[in-house]
């Protein structure tokens, strides 16, 4: 298997962007696109479970769109083979003063493109992992 092949890490690492740019500014349409309309498809998340595309569509729609500005560091984005990746982050928002948010992604290629099947968000203590700091 190849591992990290230059044009699916680009393809992969554009549609990590998107799904940032789609967060911050809570384009709900866009983040409900990027994730795999499936019942299989899984989120869990800080305070939820979600099983099910349904699920996090709902969860998406409640959300309030305030406090969503964050910055990213140490984003590793790998690819196996042609057809799925693994996108992992750290998160930082202003409003969680001392706390690191946690975020990793498995992508998919469907034939309709590029698609979340599993999330993962927490947040911790900040502890020793300084802003910014590069993997």
């Amino acid at each position: 298997m190849q591992v990290d092949l230059p044009d699916v890490l680009s393809e992969v690492s554009a549609q990590f962007e998107r799904y940032e740019k789609a967060l911050v500014s809570n384009d709900v349409a866009v983040l409900d696109q990027l994730f795999r309309a499936d019942p299989r498809t899984l989120r869990y998340g800080i305070g939820e479970n979600l099983y099910g595309y349904d699920a996090i569509v709902a969860f998406r729609a409640a959300r309030s769109p305030i406090g969503l500005n964050r910055t990213t560091a140490r984003t590793v984005i790998s690819t196996y083979g042609r057809d799925t990746a693994v996108a992992s982050t750290l998160f930082y928002r202003d409003t969680l003063p001392g706390k690191v948010g946690r975020q990793m992604q498995t992508w998919v290629r469907f034939a309709e493109g590029w698609k979340i099947v599993a999330a993962h968000v927490s947040i911790i203590d900040e502890g020793g992992t300084p802003r910014g700091q590069k993997a």
